[in-house]
């Protein structure tokens, strides 16, 4: 029993590389021929940051699909979204998050973790009251912490040449508001 604890408890191992990453994004099409030095070095980032947070290969290509496909219009439609836009201090929250990302600097982890610490020294909100509203805007769902990793590869994703062009934080985020009701 004592071993099964401490199992449950040691951090998961990451089992993925940049070239799984690449694999899935060619499966997806969301790069075509060969991938540029950025490009594979922005896979490499992106297997880091979600590789351990994830079970399978599925999960990760699910967490990767939040990068390459947003569309706030549709976000909008679901009950989740209306569920954590009508929660305390959501629509604050937002409006915080994103003034702080009309200067247009990237969304950088060091970026975002400065955002979110002035947000918790002005705001009451905290824990999901906080940090839902932003998930939702910036990758179309509320979720867990590995949301907040997708959200860290966005502005990299956007500054490159995927086949699919990559909605940057800020795009999203602006294209979000300007749907809310």
């Amino acid at each position: 029993m004592s071993d099964e604890l401490n199992e449950a408890e040691a951090p998961r191992v990451n089992p993925f590389s940049g070239s799984e990453v690449l694999e899935i994004l060619r499966e997806r099409e969301w790069l075509v021929g060969e991938a540029s030095a950025e490009q594979t070095a922005w896979c490499e980032r992106a297997a880091f940051l979600l590789g351990a947070q994830v079970e399978d290969r599925a999960g990760l290509a699910k967490l990767l699909s939040f990068v390459f496909y947003y569309d706030a219009a549709e976000t909008l439609e679901r009950m989740e979204s209306h569920l954590v836009m009508s929660r305390y201090a959501a629509r604050d929250v937002l409006r915080q998050f994103s003034l702080s990302l009309l200067d247009g600097e990237p969304l950088t982890p060091e970026r975002f973790s400065e955002i979110i610490t002035a947000m918790k020294d002005s705001m009451e909100p905290r824990g999901r009251e906080l940090f839902h509203p932003i998930r939702l805007a910036l990758t179309g769902h509320s979720g867990d912490g590995a949301l907040d990793r997708v959200i860290l590869l966005l502005d990299l994703a956007a500054a490159l040449p995927f086949a699919v062009p990559v909605k940057g934080a800020r795009v999203r985020v602006v294209e979000f508001c300007s749907r809310l009701d």
